[in-house]
């Protein structure tokens, strides 16, 4: 048997390692250290949900799960978009093992080698490494500062994508920016992708962790069933259930089958027990997020008020999601900063460049913390950072 002369994948070698993971080692053995560089809570999941998962698993539901997953579990989604103004059939609806397996399955079956895909950054980098894993071409469409929030110029956007693009990436609420689409724009977007014949894939992880009502404006409220526009979703963020690798995907009817088939080709089913423990999240978790976002605005605003005040730091106010995602002047290395401040304020966060371009200079704060820990954390990096700006 001959091997590929170079060999994994081109395509895969081309991709960087995460430059999160690179200052979460290097803060492994620092005791103390406050971690604010993975985007989750410093609280547990629930107990309802803990406790629906132990009964799933005395119940013996311990079993494969069909590929797009159990009844119960779609129902229960489709109940959960239908009372958030989504009105969308369980029939349309499969379940991943995480919003990321989400992500790739869609990848997967819509991407080919050589296409293109418009992705606004800085963002999140798994997608970005997703598309490029299939082998397509990633352009990247500029998110800004304006008027002290991040937002991505409608009309640069619409010029961007083209009938010869195959993919536009929306992640809204936005990781690690915060940006957020108004209800007009997603109009006028998918209004633009029907003229182009474009897919819209919606990364809706981060739509109730919003801060200007119950739910981020969501393409799935405008789209039709046959509109080329794909939702996915995790139960990581709103839930706090990082650890428990479960989500879904909203699609035309015309995809389902083949998106059942990649589930079997990728991991056959989410975990049976797990999906039960879902379905629970979804019909009794309404009260859980409304406190959850009530939390959050807080944090978002304790944070600003200290960062925002550091000479030399530009605070953006995030519309919605878990994150600051701080400027920071005179920063050329922002890997070298983090894992500076890995001991000079003791405290973890994520490096900018970590979310391609656009992002270098930047550093990026999980806000989702007890109210102490958060008020710790951002004094001592307003300390640290102080600090480097009097020395120029």
């Amino acid at each position: 048997m001959t091997l590929h002369p170079t060999g994994p994948r081109a395509a895969l070698d081309a991709i960087p390692g995460s430059l999160i993971r690179e200052v979460s080692e290097a803060g492994r053995n620092i005791p103390g250290l406050i971690r604010l560089f993975f985007g989750e809570p410093d609280t547990v999941t629930p107990d309802f949900i803990r406790e629906a998962a132990k009964a799933a698993l005395d119940a013996g539901h311990t079993f494969y799960a069909p590929n797009p997953g159990i009844a119960p579990l779609r129902e229960a989604i489709s109940r959960y978009l239908t009372r958030n103004r989504r009105t969308v059939g369980p029939e349309r609806i499969a379940v991943t093992a995480s919003g990321v397996n989400a992500l790739m399955l869609v990848a997967q079956a819509l991407l080919s080698p050589g296409d293109r895909v418009v992705i606004p950054m800085p963002a999140w980098p798994n997608m970005d490494g997703i598309a490029r894993v299939m082998g397509a071409e990633v352009t990247p469409l500029p998110i800004r500062i304006a008027n002290g929030v991040w937002r991505v110029d409608l009309d640069e956007l619409l010029a961007t994508v083209t009938p010869g693009t195959r993919l536009l990436f929306l992640n809204s609420p936005g990781n690690p920016t915060g940006w957020t689409l108004t209800a007009a724009e997603q109009r006028a977007i998918l209004d633009h992708c029907r003229k182009t014949g474009t897919w819209i894939l919606a990364d809706d992880v981060y739509e109730r962790l919003y801060f200007a009502g119950d739910a981020a404006p969501s393409f799935l409220g405008i789209a039709t069933a046959e509109d080329r526009v794909v939702s996915v979703n995790s139960f990581s963020k709103s839930w706090s259930m990082t650890g428990w690798r479960l989500g879904w995907i909203v699609a035309p009817p015309a995809l389902m089958d083949s998106l059942a088939k990649l589930n079997e080709f990728n991991m056959s089913s989410a975990p049976t027990f797990v999906q039960h423990a879902g379905v629970v999240a979804l019909d009794q978790g309404d009260a859980f997020i409304g406190e959850t976002q009530a939390r959050y605005r807080a944090c978002r605003d304790l944070a600003l008020g200290i960062l925002g005040a550091v000479p030399g730091v530009t605070a953006p106010r995030p519309d919605g999601a878990m994150y600051l995602f701080l400027k920071v002047d005179g920063c050329t290395d922002s890997l070298a900063l983090a894992k500076d401040l890995l001991t000079t304020a003791g405290v973890g966060l994520a490096p900018g460049a970590a979310f391609g371009p656009g992002g270098e200079g930047h550093l990026r704060l999980c806000f989702a913390q007890s109210e102490d820990r958060l008020r710790t954390a951002c004094t001592k990096v307003a300390q640290a950072l102080s600090a480097r700006a009097a020395k120029g």
